[in-house]
């Protein structure tokens, strides 16, 4: 059965400066462990930092995913969904950027997952 889980992280306050929202500096990580290719669902928080890296957590841990490839508009949307038939997020996933149109949300760019790096020092 596939069950569709929607993530919106909080859009951030952009105070008028769109070009300040791009270029926050993503918060330092000190990795706890290995790489793994999966996540176990279901993820409490994820929370964008860039086009390229969103912080997942879930069961208690933090889990960075630093995306292959640039992601268009994920930094600056800060949503997205995916779909996954599975008790788990994985790498070979693709997440796809919601960009807010008026009162809704409209389907961006599909990009692919990496890997999810546990981390330590990451806040909410």
């Amino acid at each position: 059965m596939s069950r569709t889980l929607l993530l919106l992280a909080a859009l951030a306050s952009l105070g008028g400066n769109v070009a300040a929202a791009k270029v926050r500096p993503v918060p330092a990580a000190t990795p706890d462990g290995k790489p793994v290719s999966c996540i176990p669902l279901p993820i409490q928080e994820s929370r964008v930092r860039d086009d390229r890296t969103i912080d997942f957590f879930a069961r208690g841990k933090v889990y960075r995913n630093v995306l292959p490839n640039s992601c268009p508009s994920l930094g600056f949307e800060q949503a997205f969904s995916y779909e996954t038939s599975l008790s788990q997020l994985c790498s070979t996933d693709i997440i796809t950027v919601l960009q807010r149109t008026g009162g809704s949300y409209m389907r961006g760019a599909s990009c692919g997952l990496g890997q999810f790096q546990p981390v330590t020092g990451v806040k909410r």
